[in-house]
């Protein structure tokens, strides 16, 4: 009970806060590049596809430091940044939904691209004759077919945004109540000794990302999902 009342929540509620909008980022962006790989061919395609396989290939690290040298406060990014928030954008919380969007982004375009690819394609083509826009076809037919793939994708991706570690203490830091999430906190309570609240928070983050697959498994198995 001790080492419960012990325990800081703000990294619990941090990670909740940049899972859920590198989420909601990764979906965004991750089906539009997929819908753009499945429906379109266009020179360069093969190097978008591999850019996007990327980040799951390198070592956390490795993507931490690149978005360091891409978002620092000397690149053109950061200093723009900084001058229309008036301040630097590394080491923010902010940065931390950005490096876990950067984890969660290929897999929804991986997914989100094998789920437009095994929609029926003739039903697209039908709703193209009745006079429907790409935008409705995506929206009524395309979107509708697809759903069980990308939900899983989303929540998938979810639970990895929810522990990411090397990208994030990477470009975000480690300041608790700023951008100390739960990944990060676990580290920083183990390098400490302070074992026992490791210990809660690895089973806290554990038990979430058991509950986010045991709740997606069972709605993909309903048949009127």
């Amino acid at each position: 009970m001790n080492a419960i009342e012990s325990i800081d929540w703000f990294p619990f509620w941090l990670s909740l806060r940049v899972a859920f909008l590198a989420t909601i980022i990764a979906v965004v962006l991750g089906l539009g590049v997929a819908y753009l790989l499945v429906h379109t061919r266009f020179r360069g395609r093969n190097l978008i596809e591999t850019a996007c396989t990327l980040p799951i290939v390198l070592p956390p690290t490795v993507l931490g430091y690149y978005l360091l040298v891409l978002l620092g406060r000397s690149s053109p990014i950061g200093q723009i940044y900084e001058q229309v928030f008036d301040s630097p954008l590394v080491f923010t919380w902010q940065a931390a939904v950005i490096a876990a969007c950067i984890h969660a982004t290929p897999l929804l375009v991986r997914a989100g691209r094998a789920a437009f690819q095994s929609v029926d394609h003739t039903l697209e083509n039908v709703a193209r004759s009745l006079g429907a826009s790409e935008w409705r076809v995506f929206w009524r037919v395309t979107l509708p077919l697809a759903k069980r793939s990308i939900a899983a994708a989303a929540v998938f991706s979810f639970a990895r945004s929810l522990g990411d570690f090397g990208a994030t203490i990477m470009i975000a830091g480690n300041i608790p109540g700023q951008t100390q999430t739960m990944s990060v906190a676990i580290y920083d309570a183990y390098q400490s000794g302070n074992t026992m609240v490791a210990n809660v928070l690895v089973i806290i983050l554990s038990l979430m990302a058991l509950l986010v697959l045991f709740l997606i498994n069972r709605a993909t198995e309903r048949k009127d999902f």
